[in-house]
Protein backbone atom coordinates (compact mmCIF):
# COMPACT_ATOMS: atom_id res chain seq x y z
CA UNK A 1 0.00 0.00 0.00
CA UNK A 2 2.66 2.12 -0.09
CA UNK A 3 1.88 3.88 -3.19
CA UNK A 4 -0.98 5.47 -1.03
CA UNK A 5 1.02 7.20 1.07
CA UNK A 6 0.94 10.61 -0.49
CA UNK A 7 -2.73 10.77 -0.80
CA UNK A 8 -4.68 13.27 0.05
CA UNK A 9 -6.73 11.27 2.44
CA UNK A 10 -5.19 10.78 5.80
CA UNK A 11 -7.02 7.11 6.42
CA UNK A 12 -5.18 5.78 2.70
CA UNK A 13 -1.86 7.30 4.14
CA UNK A 14 -2.29 5.74 7.36
CA UNK A 15 -2.86 2.27 5.97
CA UNK A 16 -0.02 2.68 3.67
CA UNK A 17 1.96 2.71 7.33
CA UNK A 18 -0.07 0.13 9.33
CA UNK A 19 -2.50 -1.43 6.34
CA UNK A 20 -1.82 -5.18 7.01
CA UNK A 21 -2.66 -8.04 10.04
CA UNK A 22 0.93 -8.35 10.92
CA UNK A 23 2.18 -4.47 11.42
CA UNK A 24 -1.09 -4.04 13.48
CA UNK A 25 -0.34 -6.90 15.67
CA UNK A 26 3.34 -6.14 16.19
CA UNK A 27 2.23 -2.54 17.13
CA UNK A 28 -0.11 -4.73 19.95
CA UNK A 29 3.07 -6.44 21.12
CA UNK A 30 4.86 -3.78 21.53
CA UNK A 31 2.36 -1.64 23.50
CA UNK A 32 2.46 -5.10 25.86
CA UNK A 33 6.13 -4.84 26.36
CA UNK A 34 7.73 -6.72 24.01
CA UNK A 35 10.86 -5.55 22.50
CA UNK A 36 13.05 -8.15 21.28
CA UNK A 37 12.49 -10.43 17.81
CA UNK A 38 12.32 -13.58 18.90
CA UNK A 39 9.42 -12.49 22.07
CA UNK A 40 7.40 -10.86 18.45
CA UNK A 41 7.79 -14.06 16.45
CA UNK A 42 6.73 -16.38 19.56
CA UNK A 43 3.66 -14.39 20.17
CA UNK A 44 2.85 -13.59 16.45
CA UNK A 45 4.14 -17.24 15.19
CA UNK A 46 5.37 -15.19 12.31
CA UNK A 47 8.20 -16.60 9.79
CA UNK A 48 11.34 -14.90 10.57
CA UNK A 49 11.54 -12.82 7.16
CA UNK A 50 8.05 -11.57 7.06
CA UNK A 51 8.78 -10.55 10.98
CA UNK A 52 12.18 -8.76 9.67
CA UNK A 53 10.11 -7.03 6.47
CA UNK A 54 7.26 -5.58 9.13
CA UNK A 55 9.43 -4.42 12.20
CA UNK A 56 11.71 -2.88 9.18
CA UNK A 57 8.39 -1.14 7.87
CA UNK A 58 7.28 0.06 10.94
CA UNK A 59 11.00 1.49 11.97
CA UNK A 60 10.90 3.17 8.45
CA UNK A 61 7.92 5.00 8.92
CA UNK A 62 8.51 6.20 12.77
CA UNK A 63 6.39 3.85 14.83
CA UNK A 64 8.86 1.84 16.42
CA UNK A 65 13.18 3.16 17.15
CA UNK A 66 15.83 -0.27 16.68
CA UNK A 67 18.08 -0.12 19.51
CA UNK A 68 21.18 -1.96 19.80
CA UNK A 69 21.13 -4.02 23.19
CA UNK A 70 23.77 -6.21 22.67
CA UNK A 71 26.98 -6.06 20.68
CA UNK A 72 28.26 -9.57 21.16
CA UNK A 73 26.43 -11.51 19.61
CA UNK A 74 25.10 -8.14 18.13
CA UNK A 75 21.39 -8.13 19.03
CA UNK A 76 18.30 -4.99 18.25
CA UNK A 77 15.30 -4.40 20.27
CA UNK A 78 12.29 -2.41 18.87
CA UNK A 79 10.86 0.18 21.12
CA UNK A 80 7.87 2.43 20.67
CA UNK A 81 8.42 6.10 19.33
CA UNK A 82 5.73 9.05 20.19
CA UNK A 83 4.37 8.33 16.75
CA UNK A 84 4.07 4.54 17.83
CA UNK A 85 2.96 5.37 21.19
CA UNK A 86 0.15 7.66 19.76
CA UNK A 87 -1.47 4.45 17.43
CA UNK A 88 -2.81 3.01 20.90
CA UNK A 89 -5.83 4.03 20.84
CA UNK A 90 -6.39 3.30 16.99
CA UNK A 91 -5.83 -0.79 18.38
CA UNK A 92 -8.14 -0.07 20.84
CA UNK A 93 -11.01 1.25 18.63
CA UNK A 94 -10.59 -1.42 16.45
CA UNK A 95 -10.79 -3.97 18.94
CA UNK A 96 -14.08 -2.16 20.16
CA UNK A 97 -15.43 -2.55 16.89
CA UNK A 98 -14.72 -6.27 17.13
CA UNK A 99 -16.06 -6.82 20.49
CA UNK A 100 -19.01 -5.39 19.34
CA UNK A 101 -19.40 -7.24 16.13
CA UNK A 102 -16.60 -10.45 16.60
CA UNK A 103 -17.01 -10.69 19.76
CA UNK A 104 -18.33 -14.27 21.87
CA UNK A 105 -16.26 -16.90 23.28
CA UNK A 106 -12.77 -16.76 24.89
CA UNK A 107 -11.51 -12.94 23.96
CA UNK A 108 -8.38 -11.42 24.68
CA UNK A 109 -9.54 -8.27 27.52
CA UNK A 110 -7.51 -5.07 28.15
CA UNK A 111 -7.95 -3.72 31.70
CA UNK A 112 -6.24 0.07 33.18
CA UNK A 113 -3.39 -1.32 35.21
CA UNK A 114 -4.04 1.47 38.08
CA UNK A 115 -7.33 0.90 38.27
CA UNK A 116 -8.08 -2.33 37.57
CA UNK A 117 -11.04 -1.56 35.31
CA UNK A 118 -11.87 -3.13 31.79
CA UNK A 119 -10.72 -0.64 28.85
CA UNK A 120 -14.18 0.45 26.96
CA UNK A 121 -12.90 3.09 24.78
CA UNK A 122 -14.65 5.52 23.17
CA UNK A 123 -14.07 8.15 20.21
CA UNK A 124 -14.63 11.51 20.58
CA UNK A 125 -14.94 14.85 18.48
CA UNK A 126 -12.79 17.17 20.42
CA UNK A 127 -14.92 20.04 19.17
CA UNK A 128 -18.02 18.81 19.41
CA UNK A 129 -17.17 16.48 22.17
CA UNK A 130 -20.14 13.63 20.12
CA UNK A 131 -19.13 10.37 19.54
CA UNK A 132 -17.60 9.87 15.88
CA UNK A 133 -20.02 7.82 14.23
CA UNK A 134 -23.24 9.28 15.50
CA UNK A 135 -23.10 12.33 13.10
CA UNK A 136 -23.28 12.31 9.39
CA UNK A 137 -20.12 13.71 8.16
CA UNK A 138 -18.94 15.42 4.86
CA UNK A 139 -15.90 14.63 3.16
CA UNK A 140 -13.84 17.54 1.86
CA UNK A 141 -11.28 16.97 -0.98
CA UNK A 142 -8.44 19.52 -1.40
CA UNK A 143 -7.96 21.70 -3.84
Amino acid sequence: MKNHSNEPCLIARSLALVGDAWSMLIMRDAHAGLTRFDEFRKSLKIAPTMLTARLSALTEDGLLEKRRYSDRPPRDEYVLTEAGRDFLPVLFAIGAWGRKYRGGGNVTRFFDAETGTEIDPVTIDRETGAPVGTRAIRIVLPG
